[in-house]
């Protein structure tokens, strides 16, 4: 009777390891319909867009979520699939700690920064949850 408990008690700890919380979520722009999206203290989260600053446009961080989000650094442009080709595009990156409980608003628009006026090629946002 006590191997069957024990087998019963290990099997429910090895259930609960397998439902942990991943340590970094990344969302991309056609991710953006698991908006809103819940997170937990302590994860990484990343946010990956399609870029191509050879156009004169970018990526324009709005909102921050300051009071859920603590940014890792600035963003990162990178060019995997055409590496070397002038004119290619590429993906933004932005790296954040999921910091506080509460909830936040990502907001980013894809515009050319010195036309004032003219309404954002894209905008990114996101709802954000944090437990």
């Amino acid at each position: 009777m006590v191997v069957p408990r024990l087998t019963l008690a290990l099997s429910l700890v090895l259930l609960t390891a397998c439902v942990q919380t991943p340590s970094s979520i990344t969302l991309e722009q056609r991710q953006q319909n698991k908006c809103p999206l819940s997170l937990q203290v302590g994860q990484q989260f990343i946010l990956r867009l399609p870029s191509n600053p050879t156009t004169g446009f970018r990526w324009l961080l709005r909102d921050s979520a300051p009071q859920v989000l603590q940014s890792l650094g600035p963003e990162v442009y990178s060019n995997p699939e055409d590496e070397g080709l002038v004119g290619s595009g590429g993906i933004s990156t932005w790296r954040f700690k999921v910091a506080k409980a509460g909830e936040g608003q990502l907001a980013l628009t894809y515009e050319r920064p010195w036309e004032v006026g003219v309404v954002p090629a894209q905008r990114f946002d996101c709802a954000l949850t944090v437990e």
